[in-house]
């Protein structure tokens, strides 16, 4: 299976900024090996211009940080799964650390979310991950599996291998410069296999995991080579072309 190599931008860059980025990335990917595949997440505001300056790097796909789980309706501020389609995201993400803990989403809200995205198209990327007080109490597997049938409860209908990807994030390692150790990702992506195994048994197998959490071009070839990481969501090191192709790249 091909390794996804995904950029999370958060709430950073202007339209301009970010074009120029995504420009700077195609010709950077310009030899994208054949087992990578390469996914930018922007702000709403500049989904348009990225995925316009990605149209030309093989390999190389638009998606959403966010959406509200509905067609349409009186959401006001919100975004629509149908209206990131449109503008060309075929990704999106759900779950994400910072909005369950920041933000205040619920397990059944991120489950609805996934639903949603998978209903209309999207190919989803459900975020899991503990806190360091979870970890402490010797709660990881118990926190992992519960987001993970929680987040698949009602989407799993829809969830075929290549429409899901599950992206193992620890909430002390995320914008800290700490990064879990080999041992614990092997231990979290193993648990992450297992329950996907058991609530999708005919594709919980091939479903990518990836691993997010300070990765940076020093560490990303050695986290890529642990068993169930099947690529890495990457945060502040993705905001610049020249630090995130260097993972893409990473062997």
């Amino acid at each position: 299976m091909k390794k996804l190599m995904a950029a999370n931008w958060k709430m950073y860059k202007t339209v301009e900024e970010g074009a120029a980025t995504a420009a700077e990335l195609g010709k950077l990917l310009g030899g994208l090996p054949a087992d990578r595949e390469v996914l930018v997440c922007p702000p709403f505001t500049m989904l348009g211009e990225v995925g316009r300056a990605l149209e030309t790097a093989p390999g190389c796909f638009l998606g959403a940080q966010n959406f509200y789980p509905a067609r349409q309706g009186a959401f006001t501020g919100e975004i629509a799964p149908e209206q990131l389609l449109a503008l060309g995201c075929t990704y999106a993400l759900a779950g994400h650390s910072e909005r369950r803990h920041v933000l205040g989403e619920t397990d059944e809200f991120v489950g609805r979310k996934m639903a949603a995205g998978l209903s209309a198209g999207l190919t989803m990327i459900l975020c899991v991950g503990e806190t360091i007080e979870e970890r402490r109490e010797g709660r990881v597997s118990e926190v992992l599996s519960r987001q993970l049938r929680t987040g698949l409860e009602t989407a799993r209908c829809a969830a075929s291998a290549d429409r899901l990807c599950v992206a193992y994030e620890p909430v002390w390692a995320i914008g800290t410069g700490e990064v879990a150790g080999p041992g614990e990702i092997v231990e979290a992506h193993a648990v992450v296999r297992e329950t996907l195994m058991s609530l999708l048994p005919e594709t919980g197998t091939e479903v990518r995991i990836l691993y997010g959490g300070s990765v940076k071009p020093e560490n990303a070839a050695g986290i890529l080579r642990l068993d169930n990481v099947n690529g890495v969501l990457v945060g502040g090191a993705s905001l610049k072309a020249d630090s995130f192709s260097r993972i893409v790249l990473a062997q």
